[in-house]
């Protein structure tokens, strides 16, 4: 009987992004890529998700290492909040380990973490009874690696975002005849990107796409804003290139971006033709619009919230000005279509004209429903597991496999904390682990909880009811009459009766806690909220977070203050 092989998918699955996979091989745990995702609509205030590593962090002792795929935040972007956990060697390419060290660095206290490894489509890495490999994939980013692990029972195959191009340059170019030769020995299963898998459309190849953001900007008379994601660098040299044919200066509008470019530039990454051409922020008001591209990322690289601060004017001097000409060239996910259609519409009140490289070319990074076959045919495996992408893009990529070949019971639809095992020959469900999110607001790390989500949802939506007593207890008498605020909720001026009445149930609830011989401070929040609550939803049909703030004073103590202040 062989060992038990596990694969754990820790996020990536039946979502968009927050990729992150455990395979336990001879009792040995192997990391591939450990990513973040954008929040949805509903985590109000969230500004990234990132997997639970509680599983991880009691077998940290058991972890081998973390084998990332490419630089974006999908793939690197948990990973200062991993590494504070369990300090282990990262391994990756040459460009997304500098990408790595730059986020993890960002942290003051992973500067000293200095324990990343560089590797190729030509390395292997024997670690005893696995081996680790690579091969090259084809992705917005140069440098993008699939990863093999090979061990006596057969191969796992993670391939990471990629898709098929033929016209895709060095960098950028898949190996293969290396994917074929992979295929040649036994592989137990392919973990692989299905974030492109219900698309019919035929992909436009990065060729025709930089012809079209060329041709954009160079009939443009005025200013050009370009959206794109920071590590999209791909992306960020299709637009430098524009902008050396058009006769234009480039200007980054961040930090972080900054920081990316240089990279690139240092790694070869990102050729500029002319030192000229990146003009600094602060110049920005020199240079007329016609010559003029300012490439927009955002925080954390996600430019479309950037946009609408230029629209709404709260960007400093990054403002969406009359003739300006935005082309937004990255494509939003699902959970951000109507944010995406919102930041339009800013744009064109604004006085923008709005261009969307989606609008001109099938423009994605990652693998079509051709490309998906392809790879299952190239790699032959016994088991598919489809990753990166919410549930019916996972069922669509279900259904190209068997259109291959494939049966139903080869295919494994998995969520998060799913644990498949592999033994003899055999794939099945074994007992699953509890794997959530991990919400991060601010320096805040988890500790969001549905229950601050739930609030938060309720102030949105119906606002906040504020009730300020004042009381005696020893005398057992309400010293002033309740005081009621709102905001979010009703206009007070003009709900003058719901807010006496209010006030009347506020005191008798109030004085009917105090009369009561068994006083207890919690019971009479609580009754307040009840009451006033019952009573608010009868009358408006809205549930406002309701805060009674009570207040204690001795009146004894007030009048000899007074008495004394006299003398």
């Amino acid at each position: 009987m062989s060992d038990v092989i596990k694969i754990i998918p820790f996020g990536g699955v039946r979502e968009n992004g927050k990729n992150m996979y455990a395979v336990e091989i001879h009792n040995d745990i192997y990391i591939l890529d450990c990513g973040l995702k954008y929040p949805e609509n509903e985590l109000l205030g969230i500004d990234i998700v990132i997997p639970d590593f509680s599983y991880l962090v009691e077998n940290k002792d058991r972890i081998v290492g973390v084998f990332l795929t490419h630089g974006h935040a999908d793939a690197i972007g948990a990973l200062p909040y991993f590494l504070k956990e369990i300090e282990v060697p990262v391994f990756g390419s040459e460009m997304t380990i500098a990408l790595a060290k730059i986020t993890v660095n960002d942290d003051p206290d992973l500067r000293k973490f200095k324990n990343f490894h560089v590797v190729d489509e030509k390395k292997e890495i024997d670690f005893g009874d696995v081996t680790v490999s690579f091969f090259k994939t084809t992705h917005t980013i140069p440098d993008s690696l699939g990863i093999v692990l090979d061990c006596d029972e057969g191969r796992i195959v993670y391939t990471g975002d990629f898709k098929f191009d033929q016209t895709a340059t060095d960098g950028y170019a898949t190996d293969f005849g290396r994917l074929a030769q992979i295929g040649t020995k036994k592989v137990i299963a392919l973990l692989s990107d299905s974030a492109n898998a219900e698309n019919f459309e035929r992909p436009s190849n990065e060729t025709e796409i930089a012809a079209s953001i060329a041709e954009i900007i160079k009939y443009h008379e005025g200013r050009v804003v370009v959206a794109s994601v920071a590590s999209n660098i791909l992306r960020i040299q299709q637009v430098i290139d524009a902008a050396v044919q058009s006769g234009r200066k480039v200007v980054l509008t961040g930090h972080d971006l900054e920081k990316i470019v240089n990279t690139a530039i240092k790694l070869n990454k990102i050729n500029i033709p002319d030192d000229d051409l990146i003009v600094p922020l602060n110049k920005l008001d020199k240079l007329a619009p016609e010559e003029t591209i300012v490439l927009e990322t955002g925080k954390l690289g996600e430019p479309i919230k950037a946009l609408q601060k230029m629209a709404s004017r709260r960007r400093g001097k990054l403002r969406i000005e009359q003739g300006d000409l935005v082309l937004i060239a990255t494509n939003p996910s699902h959970a951000m279509e109507t944010t995406f259609a919102k930041t339009k519409d800013m744009l064109y009140r604004a006085g923008a004209e709005v261009k969307s490289i989606s609008d001109r070319a099938n423009a994605n990074g990652h693998a079509s429903r051709n490309d998906l076959q392809l790879m299952l045919n190239l790699i032959k495996p016994q088991f598919l597991i489809p990753i990166q992408g919410e549930y019916r893009l996972l069922a669509a990529h279900q259904e190209l496999a068997e259109q291959v070949g494939m049966k139903p019971e080869q295919i494994f639809i998995v969520n998060k904390g799913d644990v498949l095992e592999y033994q003899d020959g055999e794939m099945f469900h074994g007992k699953g682990i509890e794997v959530g999110n991990t919400m991060i607001d601010g320096i805040g790390v988890g500790d969001i909880g549905n229950i601050v989500l739930r609030d938060r949802k309720i102030l949105s939506e119906d606002g906040v009811f504020v009730a300020v007593v004042t009381i005696d207890r020893k005398k057992k008498i309400i010293i002033k009459e309740p005081k009621i605020t709102s905001k979010g909720f009703v206009y007070v001026k003009a709900s003058g009766d719901l807010i006496e009445e209010s006030s009347k149930l506020v005191k008798k609830t109030v004085q009917a806690n105090l009369d009561n011989k068994e006083f207890d401070w919690g019971h009479l929040k609580q009754d307040v909220r009840d009451k006033l609550g019952k009573y608010l939803y009868d009358q408006t049909k809205r549930r406002p977070v309701i805060l009674p703030v009570i207040m204690e004073v001795n009146q004894h103590h007030k009048k000899a203050k007074k008495v004394s202040k006299k003398k």
